[in-house]
């Protein structure tokens, strides 16, 4: 779950209350899984926006993971590197663990691959991968793996400069791995399509040589446009990746497809190295080296929050600001918000059609009343084999089978955007991202009564007749 910025504006419950964590005001929800949720939030002493990732203690208790998320915790806390979300400070209330992290707003890399006509030119795909070898390159000699790089953890800030997130977090409980008694990692894997073959073997493997495979595979869909690593049926696709069965397309250049011919070994022990691929002339070509900034870092907030002793003065609780209370109506966004929410100031992706694009989440405009809409999604989602549960204007739908990460659970949320005008968030918050996406073009058929659309669509799908003015 990455802390992904697009611009998002604070979306307060209720009307005026607002929820104060220590010195954050927190806003809305950015991402949530399993274990965690990730909101947006704003440091009231200095107005920087932040992201905060709120763990829930007791499942982290039952899971024993305290040992892990204390050591996890405490080195995050020592990385800074440009390319690497940085992790600000940790808090603890008597039930929840709240990491305070670095929110950046460009978006993710994948849509800008998306914005190019699905793939970079090689020398732009250079520069990212360079700035990903250093991040990863930096976490590992402090003795941090992140064990689950895939594009979703791959953002960019207001500058264009590539941040990964998540690292150092990926050893808290998303899906709990296994036993650490030989020294080896042991993980059970999403989508394995960025995923070492030993790593899907779970034969216990090395995180510095399986992160290095997954940033080949990144480095090859920046520049292919496409997985090197396709099939619909797990098995088969398991097969290629054991195989390093793939093909490079005619567009790479000799030398970036030797290198990635080097990378995609799926065997750890001939793989090539990190240093290795530091050194080699396809990478070093217009290579700057990371600048750093040092300065002490605190990692006494890190011993508090599990210490259960009598002292309770550690603790932060989650305030609520006065204002009326119970559901008022959907949360309301000013135009501002609005504006930030679509990326780019551009508002027209707020009404967006899908192109085929893979995204966590997505929007559409409505004229219906809020009620409305809500029938209406429970009524598309329930033949759909899902579960609705609802509170004020957010819904969680859980599906009922068992997809390839587990079950798919969406969360929607509807914003008053003006008068008679709202806009519905529908987001993946658990499973696949595919499986979300097809879900999401079954439930759009379904909504298609409530949907607001612009004068041009209506024409285009011919459902208005253009009066002669006679």
């Amino acid at each position: 779950m990455a802390t992904r910025g697009h611009g998002h504006g604070h979306g307060h419950g209720g009307s005026g209350s607002r929820t104060r964590v220590g010195r954050y005001e927190l806003g809305r929800t950015l991402g949530e899984g399993t274990f965690a949720k990730v909101k947006f939030a704003r440091n009231v002493e200095n107005g920087e926006n932040v992201a905060i990732k709120i763990l829930d203690k007791e499942k982290v208790l039952k899971h024993k993971m305290i040992a892990q998320i204390k050591r996890e915790i405490a080195t995050m806390k020592l990385i800074r590197h440009p390319n690497v979300i940085r992790m600000y400070e940790v808090m603890a209330s008597k039930t929840k663990i709240y990491i305070v992290m670095e929110f950046v707003t460009g978006g993710e890399l994948f849509d800008k691959i998306q914005a190019s006509r699905g793939r970079l030119k090689e020398d732009e795909a250079r520069k990212y991968f360079q700035q990903l070898i250093n991040a990863v390159d930096y976490c590992h000699s402090r003795g941090v793996y992140h064990r689950d790089l895939k594009p979703e953890n791959l953002l960019l800030d207001a500058s264009g400069v590539l941040k990964v997130s998540d690292f150092g977090l990926s050893a808290l409980p998303q899906q709990v791995r296994v036993s650490m008694e030989d020294g080896l990692l042991h993980t059970t894997c999403g989508t394995p399509n960025y995923v070492a073959p030993e790593v899907i073997n779970n034969k216990g493997y090395d995180g510095a040589k399986a992160d290095l495979w997954s940033c080949g595979v990144i480095l090859f869909v920046l520049m292919a446009g496409y997985l090197p690593f396709e099939d619909s049926n797990l098995m088969q696709l398991y097969k290629k990746i054991f195989k390093a069965d793939f093909s490079c397309p005619p567009w790479f250049s000799t030398s970036g497809k030797k290198l990635i011919k080097r990378i995609l070994d799926p065997n750890p022990a001939t793989r090539i190295t990190i240093a290795e691929v530091i050194e080699n002339e396809w990478f070093k070509k217009g290579y700057k080296p990371p600048v750093f900034e040092q300065a002490d870092v605190s990692l006494d907030d890190v011993d508090s929050i599990f210490n259960d002793s009598a002292d309770t003065r550690n603790l932060v609780v989650e305030r609520r600001e006065v204002g009326p209370v119970g559901p008022v109506a959907p949360v309301t966004m000013n135009a501002f918000e609005l504006i930030s929410t679509s990326q780019g100031l551009n508002l027209s992706s707020l009404f967006e059609k899908q192109m085929g694009l893979v995204k966590r989440e997505t929007r559409f405009a409505s004229k219906s009343s809020a009620n409305e809409i809500m029938t209406q999604i429970e009524a598309a989602a329930t033949p759909l084999g899902f579960d609705v549960k609802k509170n004020n204007f957010k819904m969680k739908l859980q599906g009922e089978k068992t997809g390839r990460k587990g079950h798919l659970s969406v969360a929607t949320e509807i914003f008053e955007v003006a008068p008679s005008l709202y806009m519905v968030e529908v987001r993946k918050s658990g499973g696949d991202t595919l499986e979300f996406h097809k879900f999401y073009n079954n439930l759009s058929t379904g909504l298609k009564d409530i949907v607001w659309k612009t004068v041009d669509e209506e024409k285009e799908e011919g459902n208005i007749q253009i009066e002669s003015t006679s």
